[in-house]
């Protein structure tokens, strides 16, 4: 069991990541090739966000199920896709509910990252597969948003604020995570760390919405002219290397996994 605490509290905006972050849902779909659900079959979306993936994966036939730490999320999802069932639960610590039937995969995208402890959460996935079920994610490899850090970092500094006890991500190496899965029993068939250069969304404005989405954890306690002053710095900071005249560019680098649970 890691002796980390647990992840800093991140607060979600459903419909602002709906309106302004849904590049996340659109190259997820990669990772539900690697998927590959069938019809029948049972799948445990972890990390749901607002629905869009799990809804995705049931249009194959398979049976899909999403839960997500944000009850906002989990509202938003149910909205948009009522059939399908959703529901509020912590990815290191979720079990199956009471006469819940083990899953035939675990599906995860852009979501392990936001959990610090990842032993609990790989655990947590054994337990809710059966055996001879996969486990399939992408999520922020090391390395991930370098230069985005960075920036935050540095005016977290500026204002003498300690940017370690509010760092809020865990941004794993493929040989950290592969030994993790293969401690806990998996079968690692795939791994693969690569850079994402990302598009982020409007133009001028994508790094601000990107900030405003994903580094609310730096932000908590400050006030408005201080969270002001921090983006308008990281953006002063980044323009040069991340934003082309016309669109902001995220330096993303993803991890990949493919993981069997024996049978």
């Amino acid at each position: 069991m890691s002796n980390q605490p647990p992840s800093p509290s991140q607060q979600w905006n459903a419909q602002h990541y709906d309106e302004q972050i849904s590049f996340v849902s659109q190259l997820g779909r990669g990772v539900v090739a690697l998927l590959n659900p069938q019809p029948g079959e049972r799948i445990l979306d972890l990390g749901c966000g607002t629905g869009d993936l799990a809804e995705e994966i049931s249009r194959t036939g398979a049976e899909c199920t999403g839960i997500d730490y944000s009850q906002d999320m989990i509202d938003q999802a149910k909205v948009k896709y009522p059939s399908l069932q959703f529901r509020q639960a912590d990815g290191e610590v979720f079990r199956l509910e009471a006469g819940e039937q083990p899953y035939d995969a675990v599906f995860s995208n852009a979501a392990l990252h936001w959990m610090k402890r990842p032993e609990l959460v790989v655990e947590s996935v054994w337990l809710a597969l059966r055996p001879g079920g996969r486990f399939v994610a992408e999520f922020g490899g090391a390395g991930n948003v370098g230069r985005i850090v960075q920036a935050i970092c540095r005016e977290m500094e500026n204002l003498g604020l300690d940017w370690k006890s509010r760092y809020p991500w865990y941004f794993p190496t493929i040989g950290e995570y592969a030994s993790i899965l293969e401690q806990q029993g998996f079968r690692v068939g795939f791994a693969e760390l690569f850079d994402r250069p990302t598009r982020l969304s409007d133009g001028d404005n994508g790094m601000r919405h990107w900030l405003q989405a994903f580094a609310g954890t730096f932000l908590k306690g400050l006030s408005t002219q201080e969270k002001e002053q921090v983006v308008d710095s990281c953006i002063r900071e980044l323009r040069p290397s991340l934003f082309n005249g016309e669109y902001w560019e995220a330096d993303y680098r993803r991890i990949r996994v493919h993981a069997v649970k024996p049978v």
